[in-house]
């Protein structure tokens, strides 16, 4: 008997493809006025700014909630997306891994990233290490808002949790883990959070 396709993940990869060819639209229509203009102005500048965080976004849920099956992704392409996803956060994010990654291992891990951040609103640091066997993530910031709820989730499931779509993550993180069975542990800490994964 075969798996159930993940049909959220087929839906994230869906939506995510619709939406570059008409984000991307966007950004050049911006860069021709620009050329042709010969200057900026504030208008265009905020639509520039709007458009590069769009497009940020996008590639990151690409990645996050997309389907993965067997594809790989180069270190550098994470690399480049994180970057863009923080730039105007206060996060920052770290990266330390082999140069070629499965994609599924990579969806489990922006997942955690995407869970680390509903603990992390006035920003810190995360840094994510491919290990021999396992992926450790550490986040650190001077405050964390943490939900032992949430958080227990990803180890058991919380029967009657409410999950709204800010923290779909959870859940989604939860069902990936328990497909793929990776073990992992949360060490949560009054300054960090230590994953295994």
């Amino acid at each position: 008997m075969t798996d159930r396709p993940d049909l959220a993940a087929l839906i994230g990869s869906r939506i995510c493809h619709d939406l570059v060819s008409p984000i991307g639209a966007i950004c050049n229509g911006v860069e021709l006025m620009v050329m042709e203009r010969g200057r900026t102005s504030p208008e265009l500048d905020l639509i520039a700014d709007s458009v590069t965080s769009a497009n940020a976004k996008l590639r990151f849920f690409r990645l996050a909630f997309g389907a993965s099956g067997g594809q790989r992704v180069a270190r550098a392409e994470v690399q480049s997306i994180l970057a863009a996803y923080v730039s105007a956060t206060r996060l920052a994010i770290s990266w330390t891994s082999d140069p070629d990654l499965s994609r599924g291992e990579v969806k489990v891990l922006l997942l955690s990233l995407l869970c680390l951040e509903t603990a992390m609103p006035w920003g810190g640091r995360v840094s994510v290490l491919q290990g021999p066997a396992r992926w450790s993530v550490l986040a650190e910031a001077p405050r964390l808002k943490i939900d032992p709820g949430l958080w227990g989730s990803l180890q058991a499931p919380e029967p009657g949790l409410e999950v709204t779509p800010a923290l779909v993550q959870f859940p989604l993180l939860a069902e990936d883990l328990r497909r793929s069975g990776r073990r992992f542990s949360a060490e949560l800490g009054d300054g960090t959070i230590r994953l295994e994964l």
